[in-house]
């Protein structure tokens, strides 16, 4: 038996699969003795487990002896192969593909080696750790230059560095069909905002001009485009909701348009929810 290839019981299922599947695909294939079609696919799954050394575990279940496991993956007839990825289904199959629908299959469950790049490149980027992050990431950007999440990772971190035209670059790689992502379009207005915080004037002045006169909504917009520049999201949102509220029609509703800019780069939580309701009362 190779390697890349084990028998699996219900006993052995935590460590030898669940364990497993948290840092290689593991490749479930339900079969039994009695079944034709199985003795087709066993051989191919066999073989391209050990072409593929190691970048999944091929774990082969004997359904009749295994009744639990088979029902807790809702195996309705074998042979049956569920690929695992981090503890949990994420494809199936049931029959006796032929090999080329198998790899087919395989090319859907196995990261390649530019995703396993990005996804350590993402781990260490949420930890805080930029530099080693774009290290990763600029080796799986050289492996696949068109992964679309790659280059959001890419202006994700230009903008924390303050490289907008790097960002620049790096968003206009996004495929058009992703451009409608929420991902896609937070990376954008928060480039916008920064562009624009570059010509905007500082901040005490900008206050000072709102105290002599509340009704300056030009200033009241370009404190709030400088202050979500600056990740100060609520006090901008606060800013706009007044412009909202003294000039519906301000320069072509920029107040409520910029509000739903600035939810969508949050992306969510109690304050988005707080400022929707505000902003519904405000217009109503």
């Amino acid at each position: 038996m190779s390697s890349h290839s084990i028998d699996v019981d219900e006993a052995g299922f935590q460590e030898q699969v669940l364990d497993v599947s948290r840092h290689t695909p593991v490749i479930l294939d339900f079969w039994a003795e009695w079944c034709g079609p199985c003795r087709v696919l066993k051989p191919i799954l066999e073989k391209l487990a050990r072409e593929f050394e190691g970048k999944f575990l091929l774990a082969k279940i004997d359904s009749d002896r295994n009744q639990r496991l088979a029902g807790q993956f809702g195996v309705r007839g074998i042979p049956t192969v569920v690929a695992v990825v981090d503890g949990g289904e994420v494809d199936r199959f049931s029959g006796a593909l032929p090999e080329g629908e198998v790899r087919k299959f395989l090319g859907r469950v196995i990261p390649s080696p530019a995703a396993r790049l990005l996804a350590q490149a993402a781990a260490l980027y949420g930890q805080g750790r930029q530099e080693p992050a774009l290290q990763l990431l600029e080796q799986a950007l050289r492996l696949e230059p068109e992964n679309p999440e790659g280059s959001l990772l890419a202006a994700q971190i230009a903008l924390d560095q303050g490289s907008l035209d790097a960002a620049q670059r790096a968003l206009e790689r996004i495929p058009p069909q992703k451009r409608m992502d929420d991902g896609f379009r937070a990376l954008q207005a928060r480039l916008e905002f920064l562009r624009q915080s570059g010509s905007l004037p500082g901040e005490d002045e900008l206050q000072a001009r709102i105290g002599r006169d509340g009704d300056d909504l030009e200033a009241r917009l370009q404190l709030a485009n400088l202050w979500a520049a600056q990740k100060r999201y609520e006090p901008a949102l606060e800013q706009l909701l007044e412009i909202v509220r003294r000039d519906r029609k301000f320069r072509d509703d920029i107040g409520r348009k910029t509000l739903l800019e600035i939810f969508n780069l949050m992306g969510g939580g109690e304050v988005v929810n707080r400022y929707r309701k505000l902003l519904a009362s405000a217009l109503n």
